[in-house]
């Protein structure tokens, strides 16, 4: 099935209106959410002299931010919800790009790291070729890639409010290294469970 015009407008308007909705309580609740494991594996990676340059894709509130720039790197921040860029700028004091993820608009060649942390699963699957294009082109030469999305059997469509593509370890690769990046590791979550227990697929990409 592909989508149409409309079909993705609809797609960015009802699930940025969720999280734009919710915003509050989201929040909240995952303001405790512990994702050292997934920092501690974009930074391991980056290359060259700190600080770094990071865009935290897909920001929400700003947690994440906040972590980076307490490390002494700099972060800049874009989420496709208006009230997540206004929490992220206010909470982090970072910059933040309020951006529709399926119409992007990033320099080129800007940052050593993407940490794209429960995010990229919104985007639909014949989207994806085109984003990735966009984010590896926004990375600098050996830049490096962070993404954790829901594991699934590589269907997708609506959860309520929701859009959601939910890809296997396989299709996710494809995906990567058509878009022109190298797998440097994957890894499943929450760390220490048995698989069927583990929802999320997290993995580290080079910029080829």
């Amino acid at each position: 099935m592909t989508l149409k015009a409309q079909d993705l407008r609809a797609i960015s308007t009802v699930t940025v209106g969720h999280y734009n909705e919710v915003a509050d309580d989201f929040r909240e609740g995952t303001r405790d959410h512990d994702v050292s494991q997934n920092i501690a594996a974009l930074l391991r990676h980056l290359q060259g002299p700190a600080p770094w340059h990071i865009l935290d894709f897909g920001c929400g509130p700003g947690r994440d931010l906040r972590t980076f720039t307490q490390a002494g790197h700099i972060a800049v921040g874009l989420d496709g919800s208006e009230r997540f860029a206004a929490m992220a700028r206010q909470d982090s004091g970072c910059e933040v790009w309020q951006q529709d993820f399926l119409a992007l608009d990033l320099p080129s060649q800007r940052f050593d790291g993407i940490f794209a942390n429960a995010v990229l699963f919104h985007i639909p699957t014949q989207e994806v070729p085109r984003v990735l294009r966009q984010l590896h082109a926004t990375l600098k030469p050996g830049g490096v890639l962070f993404s954790s999305n829901p594991r699934g059997d590589n269907h997708e469509g609506w959860n309520g409010s929701r859009y959601g593509a939910y890809h296997d370890l396989d299709n996710w690769r494809r995906l990567l290294t058509g878009a022109g990046f190298d797998e440097l590791e994957h890894y499943y979550r929450p760390a220490g469970l048995p698989r069927e227990q583990q929802p999320w697929l997290a993995s580290v990409w080079r910029k080829r």
